[in-house]
């Protein structure tokens, strides 16, 4: 019975863990770019998206297509080095315990 009282008490040091990583990834900021710069997005570790930067240079009425282009794709970089830092703040948490594929914490 011991040991179940152990496994317990380490799964609610886990839980604890993963809520205190959880807030720090909201607080931490990625930068996404595109454009050579032109388009900047700020998001947090979370991947939410907080600030978008577009130089003046790329507004033009006649060809918005290519400005939206910009966009997604800044934000796709930001989104993309979002999701790195949780894998990267996720092998911090779990002391590089081999998780088997496919497994996302929190559940």
């Amino acid at each position: 019975m011991k040991n179940l009282g152990n496994l317990m008490k380490q799964a609610q040091q886990m839980q604890a863990k993963m809520q205190e990583m959880q807030q720090r990834l909201a607080e931490m900021e990625v930068e996404g770019a595109s454009g050579g710069g032109m388009i900047k997005v700020t998001a947090t570790g979370k991947g939410d998206v907080k600030r978008l930067k577009i130089d003046k240079s790329l507004v033009d009425p006649n060809d918005v297509e290519v400005l939206e282009d910009l966009i997604v794709a800044a934000i796709n970089d930001a989104r993309s080095k979002a999701d790195a830092m949780s894998v990267e703040e996720m092998q911090k948490l779990t002391g590089g315990l081999n998780l088997p594929p496919g497994i996302k914490l929190p559940f």
